[in-house]
């Protein structure tokens, strides 16, 4: 089965399908529809949830955020923490300068066999394609439908 981790930049997409400035939010809702079907599985960092209802409880109403936040705590996600994945976060964020959070999600992927984190934040698509496991939002079409 494939596997992923999704960063905030993509599962926030899921929760604004009627916003007219989200960038591929197609792509984003075809990945969690494969996911609910069974398709793929998501692997992801202790702090996905967390991160995801921050922006929830900035942007959307009380009685929005928390029928959100009850839709994506029902998610089946598997949860990745571990030392080593803290230390190659830890090692990616000095290496590219960049926040830890952000780096937490590809340690999962890169310490997650045969795992891809999936960004929508191309700053630190930017900085990390190199390192490998990680795709762009945009570039995910081939794989949703060959996977």
């Amino acid at each position: 089965m494939v596997a992923y981790v999704v960063d905030a930049s993509v599962a926030i997409k899921w929760f604004f399908q009627a916003a007219n400035d989200e960038d591929d939010l197609e792509l984003a809702i075809a990945l969690l529809r494969a996911h609910q079907n069974g398709e793929i599985l998501f692997y992801q960092p202790p702090h996905f949830i967390a991160e995801v209802a921050a922006v929830l409880a900035r942007k959307k109403s009380s009685d929005e955020v928390r029928a959100d936040l009850s839709d994506l705590l029902n998610f089946d996600l598997q949860g990745v923490e571990n030392t080593r994945v803290y230390m190659t976060a830890c090692d990616l964020a000095i290496r590219l300068n960049h926040h830890l959070f952000d780096t937490l999600y590809h340690a999962v992927a890169l310490h997650t066999t045969e795992t891809t984190l999936i960004t929508a934040d191309y700053r630190y698509f930017d900085k990390a394609e190199s390192i490998g496991q990680i795709i762009w939002l945009r570039d995910l079409k081939p794989h949703l439908n060959h996977p």
